[in-house]
């Protein structure tokens, strides 16, 4: 699988590996690193006046003394910037040690309009600010808006979280190798690395299994192995049943559009659950979405008992308060599926921020044997109010910070945004890239819980239904483009669906 991602540390072992294995020893991974990245600076800069390489100390200014050695022999002008020189006996000494162009200090830095740049000073292994003359040569770049090419990561970028350590170059494209890293994926590290090439250098699939990855980008290959398609003699109680709460009969709307988005995920069933008071706002709206009045955790129980949901939505619009907490703590207590109870809980919205001052509550229940699945769907100010601790800690990525709050809430989280990272408690964790900005906008994350819920219907394990969700949510959003409304998306699902349905039947032929 090549969507897994390797953080800077487990990148540095594959190295290690690759190079123990044999054939390939360090210089020869080095010199197919700054080839790749010279083959894309001549790809995309064939009319380049000159090419500036900026050099490190370690192995990422070894590529660059590659790529410069490279560009020279194809009668490139090129002139590299040096910030300390490589350790004798190292890699990078032998790199530097076979370029024949001859490096100048990184102090004395200068360019000019029109050239190219070609970072190579620091890679993804920075963990502290540029500065000093790195810093000022970020700013030369900046001033005269010259297009980098940078190699592994800008210089500048963490590529353990995607944070901007200071000062960093923003790359027009960054060739990076064998897997992305972090940094790569998480913002605003994904807007400073441009264009992202990914470069096969000779460490091999084999290598990179015996790290044993836990963290993916979120693609289909990840999950569609899991997709729900229905069977031939498939009736609607096997799609799955889906039973979402209603708010008040001012707050009805959010819970339509989870339901509606679970029916158009797939869920055979779908049943909005209301309060007596709010029953006439709903019927006046519902159609194939079935209606059933809910006030109390006794009607929620006898709701279980007769209809046999295999999945819930609880928070859209729902209202803040003690009667969330007993829903979300009476529906884990239901067990698992079996004679069609319960199986998977999504709690959003208010059903978290209920949670703020008794957190332990929620996650107690969700641990207990036999517990339907839990799935967490905060946006950043949701995940304060539920993980404040986790929230406030700087030293934290976003990613970091997913995988923490799953192990202890015992529960899947969906930590939305631009880059939503999906995590479970088991460690295992995905990035999701594909969203768009048309998003940003109300109702789009009660359709996403609606979406989740579907898929855990259908049997989908609840780590692979959250990140299918979050995919496919994106990418009909993205497809939709300027002017969406939440009201669009359950929709707009319909062909990312279908599409999805189409390739899983063609895996499973094979």
């Amino acid at each position: 699988m090549s969507n897994e991602i390797l953080s800077p540390a487990e990148m540095a072992e594959a190295d290690w590996l690759t190079i123990s294995a044999g054939p390939l020893n360090g210089i020869g991974l080095m010199r197919n690193a700054g080839a790749a990245v010279a083959a894309v600076v001549l790809a995309r800069f064939p009319a380049a006046r000159r090419v500036h390489v900026l050099c490190g100390p370690g192995n990422n200014g070894g590529d660059g003394y590659v790529v410069a050695r490279i560009l020279q022999d194809s009668a490139v002008d090129v002139l590299i910037w040096a910030s300390g020189f490589p350790k004798t006996g190292s890699d990078a000494a032998l790199a530097a040690s076979e370029c024949p162009v001859r490096p100048r200090p990184l102090s004395e830095f200068a360019a000019e309009a029109g050239a190219i740049l070609v970072d190579a000073l620091y890679g993804a292994g920075l963990s502290k600010p540029l500065s000093g003359d790195a810093a000022k040569a970020v700013e030369v770049a900046t001033e005269l808006n010259l297009p980098v090419v940078a190699v592994d990561l800008p210089s500048g970028v963490s590529g353990e979280s995607g944070q901007v350590l200071g000062r960093a170059f923003h790359a027009r494209i960054t060739v990076t190798f064998a897997r992305k890293k972090p940094g790569h994926l998480l913002l605003p590290g994904r807007e400073m690395c441009g264009e992202l090439v990914l470069a096969d250098i000779g460490i091999g699939g084999g290598i990179v299994a015996q790290l044993e990855p836990r963290t993916f980008e979120n693609t289909p290959p990840l999950w569609l192995q899991c997709f729900p398609v229905p069977a031939v003699d498939a009736h609607k109680y096997r799609r799955g049943h889906v039973g979402v709460f209603s708010g008040g009969p001012s707050a009805t709307g959010a819970a339509r559009l989870s339901a509606l988005a679970s029916a158009r995920s797939g869920a055979g069933a779908v049943t909005v659950l209301s309060p007596a008071n709010a029953l006439q706002a709903n019927a006046a709206h519902l159609t194939s979405i079935m209606l059933r009045r809910a006030d109390s955790i006794a009607d929620v129980q006898e709701f279980i008992g007769d209809r046999r949901p295999s999945a819930f939505v609880l928070g859209p619009g729902f209202g803040v308060g003690e009667k969330t907490r007993d829903f979300a703590v009476g529906v884990l207590a239901t067990g698992q599926r079996q004679d069609g109870r319960a199986d998977g809980l999504v709690l959003d919205a208010d059903g978290i921020t209920s949670f703020r001052e008794t957190p332990k509550v929620l996650f107690e229940a969700a641990r207990r044997l036999n517990t339907p699945a839990l799935v967490l769907t905060p946006h950043e100010g949701e995940f304060a109010r539920l993980f404040p601790d986790i929230a406030g800690d700087r030293d934290l990525s976003k990613l970091a910070k997913a995988r923490s709050a799953a192990e202890r809430a015992g529960a899947i989280v969906v930590y939305k945004g631009a880059d939503t990272v999906i995590a479970a408690p088991d460690g295992r964790a995905a990035i999701n890239c594909n969203g768009p900005p048309w998003l940003a906008t109300a109702g789009s994350g009660d359709v996403l819980s609606g979406v989740i819920a579907g898929f855990l219907a259908q049997g989908m394990p609840a780590f692979e239904a959250a990140c299918a969700a979050v995919w496919i949510h994106a990418e009909a959003g993205s497809r939709f483009g300027p002017g969406l409304i939440a009201e669009d998306l359950p929709l707009a699902l319909v062909p990312v669906l279908r599409e999805l349905a189409e390739c899983r039947n063609e895996v499973t032929a094979r």
